[in-house]
């Protein structure tokens, strides 16, 4: 490690051992050097300011070489500054007892330059290729963090634990799920009339309202299609009375939708019913349900020229007693026939 950016701190209660440190060190290129004459002021310059390397006595007065590497090395924000101890050979066992203690190693009394350079270096390398090791960890964390926010963006969060635990999700049929469909009444005629911009612009508010509408209403957006927001109750988080939520959770987007910068009407269609969920893809995962009810509740949503909740009769019978309803007679679902359903009146 150069000198360029290296901090060192000189600890000795001997001045001229201090000065002769000092300027060996600067000779051989570290010329950003501290000193402290007792282990009290070394731990105060410590708290305060940053050190790559502490050069450290052990016989000191008030608070000796040992206290003080014992205070670094069991500090969070210490522990992985590198100490080279000063001793005298004399003090021998004391060393190896710093060593034992946290510090990387020692130097020798009197300083043999070619020694004093040596060790050194090799203590601010292995302290540079620390500090590459945590900013790799950090990188790889934040890097981490990003991939579980992008998977929990697309698939619902218990789809995300079994992938993380299996490589896989498994698929599953589910019984008795609400599928809600909303749909944009002539969205097509709007993007032949509007710029682009405004068309995404809108639909990005749309969509954002949707979201926080659904999760207040205990509704899981499963996702996007066109102009159309697919979505569930029931699915993968308990709901008590998943057709009522998805009555209010409707109300509250139509309403949503004709407060947007770009008013537009909204059709809502509810089936409930057996689905099929499940992850498909590799490189770009997908969470996703099939079956007859989605089906229905999508020809629902596409029924009719105007604003409402068209309901099948399977859900209408789950709260046909607090909800007023008009009948809609039989409406053709293509590949399935005919089907009794009801409209709910949009609020307003």
């Amino acid at each position: 490690m150069s000198g360029a950016g290296v901090r060192i701190l000189v600890v000795d209660d001997n001045e001229d051992n201090r000065y002769t440190l000092t300027r060996r060190l600067q000779r051989e290129g570290w010329t950003d050097l501290a000193t402290a004459e007792n282990g009290r002021e070394a731990l105060t310059l410590i708290a305060q300011e940053r050190f790559d390397l502490v050069l450290l006595d052990i016989m000191m007065p008030e608070i000796n070489g040992y206290e003080v590497l014992k205070q670094l090395k069991t500090g969070s924000a210490t522990r992985d500054i590198p100490v080279l101890m000063i001793s005298a050979l004399s003090e021998f066992e004391s060393v190896v007892r710093c060593i034992e203690l946290g510090a990387e190693d020692y130097l020798p009394k009197p300083f043999n330059p070619a020694l004093l350079r040596a060790r050194v270096r090799a203590c601010l390398e292995k302290k540079r290729l620390h500090d590459q090791e945590l900013s790799y960890l950090t990188e790889i964390d934040h890097q981490r963090r990003r991939a579980e926010a992008l998977l929990h963006a697309i698939l619902p969060s218990q789809a995300v634990d079994e992938l993380e635990k299996s490589q896989t999700v498994t698929p599953r049929r589910h019984e008795d799920v609400v599928v809600f469909f909303a749909d944009i009444v002539g969205f097509t005629a709007y993007c032949d009339l509007l710029a682009p911009e405004e068309i995404v612009a809108n639909l990005d508010v749309y969509a954002s309202t949707f979201e926080e509408i659904a999760s207040h209403h205990g509704l899981e957006k499963i996702k996007t299609v066109g102009d159309g927001f697919l979505a569930t109750a029931g699915l993968l988080l308990p709901n008590p009375d998943p057709v009522m939520a998805s009555i209010q959770c409707a109300m509250s987007t139509i309403a949503s939708a004709r407060d947007l910068p770009l008013p537009w009407d909204v059709r809502v269609g509810i089936h409930i019913g057996p689905v099929v969920a499940g992850v498909v893809g590799r490189q770009k995962f997908s969470f996703d349900i099939w079956g007859d009810t989605v089906n229905v509740a999508a020809r629902l949503a596409g029924h009719g020229r105007q604003s409402g909740i068209n309901l099948s009769a399977t859900a209408w019978e789950r709260i046909r007693t607090r909800v007023d309803a008009t009948p809609l007679g039989p409406v053709l679902i293509k590949g399935k026939g005919a089907i009794d359903a009801y409209r709910v009146a949009p609020p307003g």
